[in-house]
């Protein structure tokens, strides 16, 4: 390499982190290559367990990890990715505490930037709804069962009291599976220890789905049981219906039926960012970009995309990969190995093609389901079996020895129902701090 390349990561998420660990190893101690990554969080986040701390199983810090603790040799930008030019590769980053906008150019580019919740254009769900996908979110959740606890013990209304127990979350998918399974629990098990007078027969749990059966990604074999299960448990399972409107006590079903529901949690869908879709590139349909068997962006050589933003095709099936985090993780490595082979003159680059070994999910305390190499398991030893491979996952040993120590407690313990309520941000508005940033409107003022 004769001059410097500059490799620009845009997310902080499994895709992301996941490369920028990689391209640090192969190119360590490098004084030709510069890595930088943006992301809006300054924190990777381990989505797969945010169920468990809208339950308030585990605290957020178990299942978030500083980015700059794993930026070896990169630059880190705590900011939102405002436009992306690749004509000129530059990448323009706004900084939210006090709108600053920084220009970044690059050699390279990875795009990774995730997805936003779906609603489908239904600003009433999206108004009423708790959505799933951020720390913020699960806080939020947890914060409101809570609430609705302390509520509920405090009334003499029988009615009403049924009103703050009712509980709705729309998603059959894995996400919103493990949501109510988690928000079932702590409920059921906190008006059994600690409000004994709101009565478990006031309790609503429901789960609406819009296929035939829940979980359809693990088939209808070990759906329809988990959707046993959970009837068991006490929740409502409602499958081929969907919720299309709602309001601050209730969800409306596409078949007229109206649920009481003071909580309505949204876990049915996910959204491209804006700024993926408006990328002056070739995309599918759902606003996905198009990337080759390399997973490179096509039409562009020098720009990767994976993940949830990118719309990647399983050559044996000619399905699209789903989008989860196994996936984005193997990607990853796909794209790392051909950003080095690229960056060293190497013609001989690596198709991306990946088989999974298995999914599970959780359903409640010492029960799981799960499909490991084509075989079922379920119950307890698929329980142990989930716990046992997120917390391997886990990318530090200090995150390891937190959730497991969450998770004995846990076991010992009955759950925390602290209300912290809301907390207060600061952000600058008139402040002016001399720097190499400028302006959105100065920065495209000649575009």
């Amino acid at each position: 390499m004769s001059q410097i390349k500059k490799i620009l990561i845009l997310g902080g998420g499994f895709g992301g982190i996941n490369v920028l660990e990689l391209i640090q190893n192969k190119f360590k101690n490098n004084p030709n290559v510069q890595i930088s990554l943006v992301s809006q969080d300054n924190y990777f986040l381990y989505t797969p367990m945010l169920p468990q701390v809208s339950s308030g199983l585990i605290h957020p810090n178990d299942i978030t990890i500083p980015i700059r603790k794993l930026c070896k040799q990169a630059k880190f930008y705590h900011a939102a990715v405002s436009y992306v030019d690749m004509k000129q590769k530059l990448v323009t980053v706004t900084r939210e505490f006090d709108g600053k906008v920084n220009a970044l150019e690059y050699d390279y580019l990875v795009i990774t930037l995730g997805s936003n919740t779906n609603f489908f254009d239904n600003e009433n769900i999206e108004k009423y709804a708790f959505t799933i996908k951020t720390v913020e979110d699960a806080l939020s959740i947890n914060f409101n069962l809570i609430n609705m606890l302390e509520n509920a013990a405090q009334t003499s209304d029988v009615d009403f009291k049924k009103e703050l127990m009712s509980f709705t979350v729309v998603g059959g998918g894995f996400a919103g599976v493990e949501t109510m399974g988690e928000i079932n629990q702590l409920v059921r098990d906190s008006v059994k220890n600690f409000y004994p007078n709101i009565g478990e027969e006031n309790i609503s749990m429901n789960l609406i789905a819009s296929k035939e059966f829940i979980l359809p990604e693990l088939g209808p074999k070990l759906g329809k049981m988990a959707g046993e299960y959970l009837k068991n448990a006490g929740v409502n399972v409602l499958t081929n219906t969907k919720a299309i409107d709602a309001g601050e006590d209730f969800v409306k079903l596409d078949n007229g039926k109206i649920i009481p529901c003071m909580t309505l949690i949204w876990a049915a869908g996910i959204d491209v960012d804006p700024i993926v879709s408006e990328l002056n590139c070739i995309h599918k349909k759902s606003g996905k970009l198009k990337v080759d068997k390399y997973l490179k962006v096509f039409e562009h050589d020098d720009v990767f995309a994976l993940g949830d933003c990118a719309l990647i095709t399983n050559p044996l099936t000619g399905q699209a990969y789903p989008t989860t985090a196994q996936n984005s993780i193997h990607q990853s490595a796909t794209v790392a190995n051909n950003l080095f082979s690229v960056i060293m003159g190497k013609s001989k680059l690596k198709e991306y093609s990946f088989k999974s070994k298995g999914m599970m999910t959780t359903l409640g305390r010492k029960v799981a389901i799960a499909v490991l190499f084509g075989y079922p398991i379920t119950g307890l030893l698929a329980w142990l079996i989930w716990r046992t491979y997120y917390l391997f996952r886990l990318p530090t040993i200090e995150k390891k020895y937190q959730v497991a120590t969450s998770w004995t407690a846990d076991l010992l313990f009955k759950r925390d129902l602290t209300f912290i309520g809301l907390i207060k941000s600061k952000y600058l508005t008139k402040v002016d701090i001399k720097s190499n940033t400028t302006s959105i409107k100065d920065f495209f003022k000649d575009k």
